[in-house]
């Protein structure tokens, strides 16, 4: 397999070179070229014709968020990594950025003490989000980079019967959610169109630094008829509000259906993260005693997998996003084709998955042992924020 193309822009000299020796030191990459600004990067992208560009987001003459507006007008599926600084204004930045149509991004060193260090926080972020964005990394992968326009081309996956079921599916009491590489993207699209009238309460963990989930919480809470709040520790969860896990805090669930809060914890991180979604899925299966709807949308790696495992073993109901609108089909694949999915569906479907199968009216809480072999009634339509309040 040749190796992948890569263009890099920034308008600084020192991170145009950390990136390169760091991108150039790997047989699977080539660094093809350099930008200092948006503008000449167009041109470049090109004469080039790059596998992925990695992209500064403030630079003169044409930032970074218009650039990816520019390239995204004829080119929607070439893999575009933001470079970000760790501040409330970079990480704002870099969520519009992702919004216009990056695929990802990642933080610039800050106050690591050395050239050395720097490459070495560069190329443990970067290298395996370009790789995954490319289909190179191992596990299975659908970058949108290697799919012609509407999934034409795409081979078929094989079908993954689920696994068996030990008894029948319970009344979901509870909503939990995981993503990661495209998560930001797929987020937006599916919790707008969730309900007011949602009759459980959702937790989710998104893969992403502090400063960045205070941004993102704020962002689809304006777009959302669900309250999206920032998780804090020893919450009540009560139905209408989504919580969304803190950059570098696991969020978990404790209590029983009579008392029901958020955990926030820094316990060790699990599948190289944290916040990470397997935590999350084990507390839901405990604390709902397996009433659990959980939802795994585009990622890379695997977690998330053992966790829908335990909520598919315990009586929950699992959706996977499917392959062909996965920016990378890591985490949700790794979870269908171990055989855990009961539904594996578009990202266009994946809310009106998730409304099937909850119940109407009041939460069932109290009734969450009860199960059920049919899916639930559909709830009705909600504005957001806007119309509803």
């Amino acid at each position: 397999m040749p190796p992948v193309k890569v263009l890099v822009v920034d308008d600084s000299v020192v991170i145009r070179k950390i990136v390169t020796d760091c991108l150039s030191g790997d047989p699977q990459v080539e660094v093809v070229g350099t930008a200092s600004n948006g503008r000449l990067a167009l041109g470049k992208i090109a004469a080039l014709r790059p596998d992925v560009v990695t992209m500064d987001i403030e630079m003169p003459e044409m930032d970074g968020i218009s650039a990816v507006k520019e390239i995204r007008k004829t080119d929607r599926r070439l893999p575009i990594i933001m470079f970000s600084t760790l501040t409330d204004r970079g990480a704002s930045a870099t969520l519009e950025a992702l919004s216009a149509g990056a695929s990802d991004y990642v933080t610039k060193p800050a106050n690591v003490g050395s050239v050395q260090a720097s490459m070495a926080q560069v190329r443990e972020q970067l290298l395996p989000k370009l790789l995954a964005l490319t289909g190179r990394s191992a596990g299975p992968a659908a970058p949108v980079s290697a799919r012609p326009a509407g999934g034409a081309g795409v081979p078929a996956a094989a079908p993954v019967v689920p696994a068996p079921r030990s008894g029948a599916v319970r009344t979901p009491a509870v909503l939990v959610i995981g993503s990661s590489t495209g998560g930001p993207e797929a987020l937006s699209a599916v919790l707008p169109k969730l309900p007011r009238n949602l009759p459980v309460p959702v937790l989710l963990v998104q893969h992403m630094p502090p400063l960045f989930t205070t941004q993102f919480a704020a962002r689809l809470d304006r777009t959302c008829a669900l309250d999206v709040v920032e998780a804090k520790d020893g919450t009540p969860l009560r139905p209408g509000t989504i919580h969304l896990a803190p950059g570098d805090w696991h969020l978990t669930v404790s209590g029983d259906k009579r008392d029901r809060r958020t955990v926030l914890s820094q316990a060790p991180r699990e599948n190289f993260c944290r916040p990470a979604v397997d935590p999350l899925f084990r507390s839901a299966v405990e604390a709902y005693d397996g009433a659990v709807l959980a939802v795994v949308l585009t990622g890379m790696g695997s977690d998330g997998k053992l966790g829908a495992g335990r909520v598919r073993e315990a009586g929950g109901y699992v959706i996977a996003q499917d392959r062909e609108s996965s920016v990378v089909w890591g985490m949700p694949g790794a979870v269908t084709t171990a055989g855990f999915a009961d539904e594996v569906v578009p990202l266009a479907g994946v809310a009106d998955a998730i409304v099937k199968r909850l119940p109407r009216g009041p939460s069932p809480a109290a009734s969450s042992s009860t199960p059920t072999s049919a899916p639930a009634p559909s709830l009705t339509a909600s504005s957001s924020h806007g119309g509803a309040r």
